[in-house]
């Protein structure tokens, strides 16, 4: 198993969609938020990913397509 933290930015408009569960539920990806912060008009969280390699970059790749921000802050492949 693969895993990777990485740095989500959320835009007003994405605040409310599951992001975080789509990408658990979707992607077959353990998702264990360990801090964020959520404001009104904007938010972000700091997530491990676990899981297959292919499914985790797929997860971000995914969430990049949505709009979000990601930023990979450490992990392997």
């Amino acid at each position: 198993m693969a895993n990777k933290r990485i740095l989500i930015k959320f835009t007003q408009e994405l605040l409310k969609e599951p992001i975080i569960y789509s990408v658990s539920s979707q992607f077959n990806v353990i998702t264990n938020i360990q801090r964020a912060n959520i404001a009104e008009e904007c938010g972000w969280a700091e997530v491990e990913l676990i899981g297959e390699a292919v499914a985790i970059n797929e997860s971000i790749d995914w969430m990049m397509g949505r709009g979000l921000r990601v930023e990979v802050i450490s992990g392997e492949d």
